[in-house]
């Protein structure tokens, strides 16, 4: 075979240090922007990014050699600089950790409207809790203490 195709599509998830809700509705669109400038930069495509005041949804796209941990430590490395450099808000951070997860072409836009609408979700279920379901869901075994470092 002379090329490579390939469709890599992560839905990944993270949060901010201790689910503090750090990321204000003022700026948090601005964020998510720049979180897509990040993954431009990292030759990758951003299908949609958004998330509440704790956490961040996106839907990412990234050549095959792209490693994921790589670009996940670039994104949430210079993500945490731009908020303490633009909008400061005291000791901003992101958990240590995220969870990402392998997603078909064809279950991308069912993931692209959960990712949507992450407001409307959350008025019925917190972070955390979505947070143990999708790795229920997908079979991940953890440790509840080193969930959320």
């Amino acid at each position: 075979m002379a090329h490579t195709f390939s469709n890599l599509l992560y839905h990944v998830v993270f949060g901010t240090k201790d689910r503090a809700p750090s990321i204000d509705a003022e700026f948090r669109s601005e964020l998510h922007a720049y979180l897509g400038g990040i993954v431009r930069e990292l030759h990758g495509s951003a299908v949609i990014i958004n998330g509440t005041a704790d956490h961040v949804h996106a839907l990412l796209k990234f050549p095959p050699a792209v490693a994921l941990a790589d670009a996940i430590r670039v994104i949430k490395t210079n993500s945490s600089k731009w908020v303490h450099e633009k909008h400061p808000r005291g000791k901003f951070a992101w958990q240590s950790g995220y969870s990402a997860f392998s997603v078909s072409e064809s279950g991308a836009a069912a993931v692209r409207t959960y990712i949507e609408r992450q407001e409307e979700h959350h008025r019925t279920r917190t972070f955390t809790e979505e947070y143990l379901e999708f790795l229920k869901k997908h079979r991940i075994a953890y440790d509840l203490k080193y969930v959320f470092e």
